[in-house]
């Protein structure tokens, strides 16, 4: 990396750091770090594995890799050279974790040697690890919509057609599995034993274009993040009944739930992460918006620190979006053109609470 590249871009997290502080003196939650990680390719999904304390940041495109991080000090213990990819994950109890790229890339969680590749259908994005009969999931949005995978061997499962394009998915830790269709306004409920759709649930009524999801299993809640009306969605896991929703930024990517906090993190591509407090049951509300470096909107939590772990970088202006055609109405929800990405800029975010004063 030239070494210009590297100051121009230090300065600027730097600078970035002490703006946000002073703006986000309203709430509990900052941006407690930012790394520096530079490097070339694209980026979509941060994952932490908080038993074996690492951090899984994939990049994609030529360059394209799976750069392991300690979650406590961000230093790099790891990679996975040559894996483009949208994500990765790991299963503790077999030690294996798997990145979906195309083929899918299985590896050793602990010393990050790649085992297999694994051909798969569709196209590898989103994932889930499943603790509960230690099966990965593979999410695409071209069928087949699932694929599930065995994590102790790598062996393919079996597949789920869901009818729509899956997001994110969350677990009750007892063999139910929701996904959130980004363009159905749906959350599909799987049987994860059956390995089959059992159920859909409507959110058109409140949004559409739902692209974050998470569950508070305890009390059987999901949480379900859309970007055409930019608000959460909260609703019975149990029936898929509507409680409420609430608002949030733009273009959310990525939610996560802390049950031990009782709070919801929906973060978005605007700058803005978004803290929703549990109440009970019944009632929620906004606790907080922390601002971050702009298009950070994809989330991670470490269930042992209760940090929140996010990746952004610098971007130039956005292209104009082409007009829809003369005569037609535009669709409910449509991604626009992305920014160029600048060079070397890739960041880790850290969000946190500050430690108690003394």
């Amino acid at each position: 990396m030239p070494f210009k590249s590297l100051s121009v871009a230090t300065f600027v997290a730097l600078f970035s750091l002490a703006g946000l502080a002073h703006a986000q003196a309203n709430g509990p939650y900052k941006v407690q770090k930012i790394q520096l990680v530079g490097g070339d390719g694209g980026f979509d999904y941060v994952t932490a594995d908080p038993d074996g304390r690492n951090l899984y940041v994939a990049r994609s495109g030529p360059a394209g890799h799976i750069g392991v991080f300690n979650l406590d000090t961000l230093a790099q213990v790891g990679d996975l050279p040559g894996v483009s990819g949208h994500g990765a994950a790991v299963d503790t109890a077999t030690g294996h974790g798997f990145a979906t790229s195309k083929p899918v890339t299985m590896f050793d969680a602990k010393t990050f040697a790649i085992l297999k590749k694994i051909d798969v259908e569709g196209n590898p994005d989103g994932y889930l690890n499943d603790p509960y009969n230690h099966r990965f999931y593979i999410l695409s949005h071209s069928a087949p919509n699932v694929t599930v995978l065995d994590d102790k061997d790598g062996s393919i499962l079996g597949t789920i057609d869901l009818g729509g394009a899956p997001e994110q998915a969350a677990i009750d830790g007892h063999g139910r599995i929701y996904v959130d269709l980004e363009d159905k306004a749906a959350i599909a409920v799987i049987d994860a034993d059956a390995m089959k759709m059992v159920g859909r649930y409507d959110l058109s009524s409140k949004g559409s274009g739902c692209a974050g999801l998470a569950l508070d299993a305890r009390n059987g809640i999901l949480f379900a993040a859309c970007r055409d009306k930019n608000n959460m969605i909260i609703l019975s896991a149990a029936d898929g009944h509507i409680l409420t929703d609430l608002p949030i930024g733009v273009g959310c990517d990525g939610v996560t739930f802390n049950p031990e906090t009782m709070e919801v993190f929906s973060s978005q591509g605007d700058g803005t992460l978004t803290v929703i407090q549990e109440n009970s049951p019944t009632s929620f509300a906004v606790e907080q918006t922390v601002f971050t470096p702009a298009r950070a909107k994809t989330i991670t939590l470490d269930t042992k620190t209760g940090n929140l772990f996010l990746i952004t970088a610098e971007y130039g202006p956005a292209p104009a979006a082409p007009a829809p055609p003369v005569g037609t109405a535009p669709p409910a929800f449509v991604r626009g053109p992305r920014p160029p990405m600048i060079p070397h800029s890739f960041q880790i975010l850290v969000v946190g609470k500050d430690a108690p004063a003394n």
